[in-house]
């Protein structure tokens, strides 16, 4: 046990925090509290939910974290940039949320966060000023994490209690598979780094999943819908600026074409989705007739 709480989900819960006997590197679990107050059941389940999503990043990025689920993510030259787009993506959203970040927190970057309430910031080290500028926040948890974009054991396993029972899976660790382009229209290499860049988001949100980027950024995010066509509409709907000229990431499969046809009113001009539904050709032709690119990846990123 490292940690009894105050309470678990909601107040009228009790809760403890364990770690595993053998230590994970790359788990919140090793990381140092710096600042603010001890961390809530909330709190570790958030930052571990932000924490998976940033260890798909290579580049400097910003994940942006609201009950478990991405709400701003971003990758840049510099850490500091990477976090001003995750912010603008969705500055309703972000605060009282939770930010994991890639590089290390110098001053720019800590000034601009504290511009906000922020539950926590997690990262693998920070600058001095860095820290003076957080520190003036008492209640702000401020973690180190030096490993914190350490890919995870592929060997491992995740684990789901159900009353009665246990849930073991293999990780989901395959981002594409056979990528092909399915329409008339290709997409450009712009395309194909925000559908990459997509994927790795909406393979960490709640399915039905349904991701706009653009430049590398969230520009709209719908997570956790009973259909993919009000996922669709969820997204576009987040998206503060339009999503003209944007890419559109689905974690399944499209089983009509509503959704292909919902995106083309809305400015977007590329799809990625995995494929595989019986009607794949009815969104291929509505693709087609509406000069939208679309690809598949072959690989599903359900997440419940």
């Amino acid at each position: 046990k490292k940690q009894d709480m105050r309470y678990g989900e909601n107040p009228l819960q009790s809760a403890a925090f364990y770690s595993e006997v053998i230590p994970c590197e790359n788990a919140l679990t090793q990381a140092e509290q710096l600042n603010g107050k001890a961390l809530s059941y909330n709190n570790i389940n958030d930052t571990a939910a932000a924490i998976e999503l940033l260890k798909e990043f290579g580049e400097p990025t910003c994940v942006a974290v609201k009950h478990a689920n991405p709400c701003g993510v971003a990758s840049a030259d510099t850490i500091s940039e990477a976090y001003i787009k995750a912010y603008n993506s969705d500055p309703v959203s972000i605060f009282g949320g939770i930010i994991a970040l890639n590089r290390t927190v110098d001053k720019a970057t800590a000034e601009e966060m504290v511009k906000i309430f922020l539950e926590v910031i997690v990262a693998p080290d920070y600058t001095d000023d860095a820290i003076a500028v957080l520190s003036k926040k008492a209640n702000l948890r401020v973690l180190k994490l030096a490993k914190i974009a350490q890919p995870n054991n592929k060997d491992s396993y995740d684990f789901k209690k159900v009353n009665g029972g246990l849930l073991l899976q293999t990780p989901d660790v395959v981002l594409l598979d056979d990528i092909k382009t399915v329409t008339q229209k290709a997409p450009d290499e712009r395309a194909i780094d925000n559908m990459v860049f997509g994927m790795k988001v909406v393979k960490h949100c709640k399915s039905n999943a349904i991701v706009i980027v653009d430049d590398k950024t969230t520009l709209g995010i719908g997570v956790g819908q009973t259909n993919r066509i009000w996922a669709t509409k969820q997204a576009v709907e987040h998206c503060i600026n339009g999503c003209e000229g944007a890419t559109l990431c689905s974690d399944a499969f499209f089983p009509f074409s509503d959704c292909v046809e919902f995106a083309a009113q809305s400015g977007i001009t590329n799809i990625v989705q995995p494929g595989g539904s019986l009607r794949d050709q009815e969104s291929i032709d509505a693709c087609n007739r509406l000069g939208i690119a679309m690809t598949f990846t072959g690989v599903r990123h359900f997440k419940h």
